[in-house]
């Protein structure tokens, strides 16, 4: 299993708009081999930031499934239009990526 996150920082205010570009998306990752879930999360505000935390998260069978999505033309529709909606972050998104070690 491998996981795929990003990390946003999200201008206060703005949270509303930010989860209506994810409903709103055309998501094609049940088309994508290895893709298993996806879930976007939600944080705490961060006062002193005047930010809130987000998160997504794609789950896929292994990471060269992950890998092949970035390369695919999946990937490329999927993130056409995700610069215009800068005005509502605080920084650019951080990607991590993570193997399962130990499942139960």
């Amino acid at each position: 299993m491998y996981l795929a996150m990003n990390r946003f920082s999200i201008l206060k205010g703005q949270e509303e708009a930010f989860e209506t570009v994810w409903r709103e998306r055309e998501s094609r990752l049940s088309d994508v081999p290895g893709f298993q879930k996806f879930h976007l999360l939600k944080g705490a505000f961060d006062e002193d930031a005047g930010t809130t935390l987000y998160a997504t998260h794609t789950i896929w069978s292994n990471r060269e499934d992950f890998v092949n999505w970035t390369k695919s033309e999946h990937f490329r529709e999927a993130h056409k239009n995700a610069g215009g909606n800068r005005h509502l972050y605080a920084g650019h998104p951080k990607f991590e990526g993570f193997e399962a070690v130990l499942s139960e």
